[in-house]
This record gives structure tokens, C-alpha cells and sequence, in this order.
């Protein structure tokens, strides 16, 4: 199994505002109903991948990141810090079952690695 992206993040100040935004440009339709209240976002598009709006962290910067699916999140963060990444967010499981982390690459652009529930 290769290791493809499988969604984007948009990190916000003004999380509500920027989602508001792309909904008001692009028709994109944002949902919160779910435990951690996260702007999931659809694009109506069966092309392309489907994405989240979350705030930023008062020290944080705006920016978009991107997910990708790996087998063994625990494994792929090893290799990320062997090659020089930099752990910002531990593996840990989200209330929906999926698991995730989050890495600084070696030039510090963050990226998510991401396991969905039920995945073996």
C-alpha cells in the first residue's frame, strides 16, 4: 500500500470566518456535528480530496496541512524523527476511533500521519 494524501487542514485564527469563507466562495458545505466540534469540510467534488477547518493555537501560524494515511501511525512517526522530523502532537486515538500525529518535516512545514478506524 502506498501512502497517499487523504485530506487537508486548514489551520485559522478565525476558524469560523475562514470557513465561512471557502463556504461562501467555493460552495463548500462545513459541518461541526461531531465530538471535537471540527469544521469538516465537503467539497461536492468527487475529484480531489475533502478537507477540515480547526483554530490555530495563539502562537500558531495559518496554514494548510495535509494528511496521509500510513499503516502503523507509532511506526511512521520512529521513521519521521530517524530522518530528522520533529514530533508536534504524539500518536494518540480521536474520539471517532482514528488515529493520528502530527511532524514538523526538517525544513518545519507540519504534516499530519493518519490511520482511519478500522483499519488493520
Amino acid at each position: 500500500m502506498g501512502q497517499p494524501v487523504m485530506q487537508f487542514q486548514i489551520l485559522a485564527k478565525s476558524a469560523d470566518k475562514v470557513a465561512e469563507f471557502y463556504n461562501s466562495l467555493f460552495g463548500w458545505n462545513i459541518d461541526t456535528d461531531n465530538a471535537l466540534g471540527y469544521r469538516v469540510v465537503t467539497t461536492g467534488s468527487d475529484k480531489g480530496i475533502q478537507g477540515g477547518i480547526w483554530p490555530s493555537p495563539p502562537e500558531g501560524h495559518s496554514m494548510v496541512q495535509l494528511f496521509v494515511e500510513v499503516e502503523d501511525v507509532t511506526a511512521a512517526v520512529a521513521q519521521a524523527t530517524q530522518l530528522g522530523g520533529q514530533v508536534i502532537i504524539p500518536p494518540q486515538m480521536l474520539p471517532d476511533g482514528d488515529e493520528m500525529a502530527m511532524i514538523l518535516d526538517p525544513e518545519g512545514i507540519s504534516f499530519g500521519l493518519f490511520k482511519p478506524k478500522g483499519q488493520q
